[in-house]
């Protein structure tokens, strides 16, 4: 009996370990598959590995890009980064989602020595085995201490940063769009500040603490056209509230050397209030087509 005891013993106390084991197993394989996938062009393997939410919102982002798809999934400049080389850190799943995150020198492949920063991976439960969703880099060059503590092992940081946990909660799939007619963008400038962007009521925008643009998904349609905006200080050391704020909405033209147009914007300058809730319309018309095509 003490004999059997002391055999069943390990296997209890490393039963965590094991499931973790197997669950890295499982989520490494899948990133396998789907970077083999992206390297090879290989539209089936690619959407069989791939979220479903997540290859609908690349599609509509392709098409409202007027770019085409599936062929330009793979038009990359650089394969995606491997796991060779680079240290494990944990896996976790919740749900129907799970992550895992790696630590070391991430290489893209688009030149310079790579420094050490931190890797995590999303995944999402298909009906047979899990589902690439995305890769999120993080850059630790500003934080120093973070990097040196990953580098022991230290999972601090993980555990107190809600983007590296799995949420539990897939994201939805999101409509699917045709082509667009014009090409739009929304740029955010908010420091300090989160802003939530909605533009015709599809393509849904959420800046946080940056500068940064992305494609209306949609695009642009003729005439009237709907922008609603939501915006709140964020908590934080150096966030005053009074910080300056842009945002705005620009049709892209596809004529060489016509610069974006501007149709829409929202200012604050540096100390003047903000709204918390706004709403505003661009109108597409003769005169704005007229300019975007360089006549």
């Amino acid at each position: 009996m003490i004999r059997t005891f002391r055999v069943i013993l390990p296997c209890f106390l490393t039963l965590t370990a094991c499931a973790q084991d197997d669950l890295r197993t499982q989520l490494e394989n899948t990133y396998g598959w789907w970077r083999t996938s992206i390297t090879r062009k290989d539209v089936s393997t690619w959407q069989r590995v791939t979220a479903p939410h997540r290859i609908a919102e690349i599609r509509n982002r392709m098409l409202s890009e007027k770019r085409a798809y599936p062929a330009s999934v793979f038009a990359l400049p650089a394969p995606p980064p491997s796991l060779d080389g680079l240290q494990f850190l944990e896996a976790n799943a919740k749900g129907p989602t799970a992550k895992a995150s790696y630590f070391g020198k991430v290489d893209f492949g688009v030149g310079g020595a790579p420094t050490e920063n931190l890797l995590v991976l999303s995944f999402v439960r298909g009906k047979s085995h899990w589902l690439y969703d995305r890769a999120d880099f993080v850059n630790l060059s500003s934080l120093p201490q973070v990097r040196k503590e990953l580098a022991a092992g230290d999972l601090k940081y993980l555990r107190e940063t809600p983007e590296a946990r799995p949420s539990g909660t897939v994201p939805r799939t999101p409509v699917e769009v045709g082509p667009a007619k014009y090409i739009a963008k929304v740029y955010v400038f908010c420091p300090g500040r989160e802003v939530r962007m909605q533009v015709n009521k599809i393509s849904h925008h959420r800046f946080a603490n940056t500068k940064e643009s992305e494609v209306v998904i949609g695009g642009a349609n003729d005439g009237i056209n709907e922008v609603t905006y939501t915006v709140r200080k964020l908590d934080g050391e150096g966030a005053t509230g009074r910080e300056a704020m842009t945002v705005r909405v620009y049709l892209m033209s596809e004529v060489p050397d016509v610069q974006p147009l501007k149709v829409f914007e929202y200012q604050v300058n540096e100390g003047d209030a903000v709204k918390t809730f706004g709403t505003g319309t661009f109108n597409v018309d003769a005169a704005i087509l007229t300019k975007l095509s360089g006549k």
